[in-house]
């Protein structure tokens, strides 16, 4: 199984509904709550190439992006080979 990253933010619905699909697979996932550290944010803006919205998911070298990016890659069929450690 790959690793995967969350970067998040308190009191954020995308973030919950992430979190809420990655718990229903029974993924393990290390989560950055990056709410209060300015460190963990720019580490996050970096990782993700720019992007500055929560939540940011990596799954393993991945960076799948946010909530909706996640969500749609469900509905394609393609996140449980992803998380297997494959390519989307």
């Amino acid at each position: 199984m790959a690793n995967v990253t969350i970067y998040t933010r308190m009191m954020c619905g995308f973030c919950s509904a992430a979190k809420r699909l990655l718990d229903s697979k029974g993924v393990a996932y290390q989560e950055h709550d990056a709410s209060f550290s300015d460190e963990l944010r720019q580490e996050m803006i970096q990782r993700a190439k720019g992007r500055s919205t929560f939540p940011q998911i990596f799954i393993g070298d991945t960076h799948v992006g946010g909530c909706d990016e996640l969500h749609a890659l469900e509905r394609a069929g393609k996140l449980d080979a992803l998380l297997a450690g494959g390519q989307a």
